[in-house]
């Protein structure tokens, strides 16, 4: 087949991971695979260097099918006008661009991802399909565009209001596509709650990804090794994050939680906040942290060309030991982040707004007990008390009384994790996630024409 895949952006996030995954194990099967996106900007990063990596193996014939064929390239397309910001004249250009784009290619199967990119992508595919093409339209929600009101009444109003924006596009862009695929069950019915499609066209693929480099240890990177590297001490507790500097993500609700610590019963002198990434709301986040009656040290361990070395140590040794410590490795090539998730004794993830977090699958599979929100699919994860500590969403006082029992509990970390590491092992791999997609896109090319020309 030939498979295109659309994505606003390919910045370093759950769902871009999950899409080049997908387009990696796809070419790796034989098919034609095309990936276009919008302009890549931002402290995000972003994952194209891994797609050129591929591609590069590609040419060498390092990547081989499974009959022994070789691999094509992915190719890669930037489409100029899809931009992340709602902008009613780049989106009219976006739309004209992708349909036209998508009539030349002609592609068999047309798979939209994320929520600007969803909604355009799937009416240029289906205008191609109104004048005559043969498409498949595949649609996966990574999680939901629609944000929890909260806030000022204005506020919460504003919220509200592009709330029901988001719910009339995606009623639309369903009209537009053969199936719709949730990476958790709780996407299913957040769309379905609101209107959006059809129950047939609903179908769950857990977001895959690559299960070795967590479970097995690369060198230099055991436990053990890369605490040394970051400077830790074996008596620190380290509550670590792998998730975009943004405002959902939840990062202030973690300070605020280990502020409140010691209300809890914790000591949090040999405290650790390892964040992982980068973002918008960076100096910010930092104010937060140095500001206030119980302030951090701060620590921008990216900032150091060899983290590693005397510079660190020098900031190490200038921190007060009485406060807990925030240490900011910022970006990371993905490939040092299940590294890095191993010097965590436990993975927070307080976002407010999630369809599946990758990195909490990740943390188990690294051996690595998370605690989190219970927000959208988290919970088909981090089920609590069974596979990790389950949080109602911006409960800041019962974060604190978790993170306070797991550090005082070892046993229980190590019980939760390793229950949540064979479940994962079964449920998240990307060879699995492949193969439900083979399964998904001949379901769409099955559909009836002449019933896709008329409108579903």
């Amino acid at each position: 087949m030939k498979i295109l895949h659309l994505s606003t952006r390919l910045i370093l996030g759950g769902s871009q991971e999950n899409t080049v995954l997908s387009c990696e194990g796809q070419a790796r099967l034989g098919h034609e695979v095309h990936l276009a996106f919008g302009p890549i900007y931002g402290p995000e990063g972003s994952l194209l260097s891994r797609i050129e990596e591929f591609n590069a193996r590609c040419g060498r014939g390092e990547e081989r099918t499974s009959t022994g064929g070789a691999v094509m390239p992915i190719r890669t397309h930037v489409i100029d006008d899809l931009v992340r910001e709602v902008s009613l004249t780049k989106d009219r250009r976006a739309r004209a661009s992708l349909r036209g784009f998508i009539a030349d290619l002609r592609p068999d199967i047309v798979h939209t991802h994320s929520s600007k990119a969803g909604v355009l992508g799937r009416v240029a595919a289906w205008d191609c399909v109104r004048a005559g093409q043969k498409i498949g339209v595949v649609h996966t929600i990574h999680g939901p565009p629609f944000m929890p009101l909260e806030g000022s009444v204005v506020q919460r109003a504003k919220i509200g209001l592009t709330n029901w924006v988001y719910t009339l596009a995606e009623r639309r862009a369903a009209k537009c596509c053969h199936v719709i695929v949730s990476v958790a069950d709780a996407m299913t019915r957040t769309f379905r709650a609101r209107g959006i499609g059809r129950d047939e066209q609903y179908v769950t693929v857990r977001s895959g990804m690559e299960t070795e480099p967590y479970t097995t240890p690369g060198p230099n990177e055991s436990r053990v090794e890369m605490r040394e590297s970051l400077g830790l001490k074996d008596d620190q507790f380290v509550i670590g994050t792998v998730a975009r500097l943004a405002q959902h993500k939840g990062h202030a609700d973690l300070l605020a939680a280990v502020r409140r610590m010691k209300d809890s019963g914790g000591d949090v002198r040999r405290i650790v906040l390892l964040w992982v990434g980068d973002g918008w709301l960076r100096d910010e986040l930092v104010r937060d942290a140095s500001a206030g009656a119980r302030p951090f040290n701060v620590i921008e361990l990216d900032h150091f060309q060899k983290p590693h070395e005397r510079p660190l140590q020098e900031a190490w040794a200038r921190a007060d030991a009485s406060r807990p410590t925030l240490l900011l490795r910022g970006l990371v090539p993905p490939q040092r982040v299940p590294g890095l998730m191993r010097a965590m004794d436990v993975l927070a993830h307080t976002s407010s707004r999630e369809g599946l977090p990758r990195t909490v699958p990740q943390a188990l599979l690294a051996g690595v007990c998370p605690v989190a929100y219970d927000c959208d699919g988290t919970g088909e994860a981090c089920v609590d008390g069974v596979t990790g500590r389950l949080i109602p969403t911006g409960d800041v006082s019962s974060l604190a009384r978790a993170i306070v029992e797991l550090r005082a509990d070892p046993a229980q970390r190590e019980r939760l994790a390793s229950a949540g590491r064979e479940s994962c092992l079964r449920r998240f791999s990307a060879e699995t996630m492949i193969e439900e997609l083979e399964r998904v896109y001949a379901r769409a090319m099955q559909q009836d024409p002449s019933a896709s020309r008329r409108g579903l």
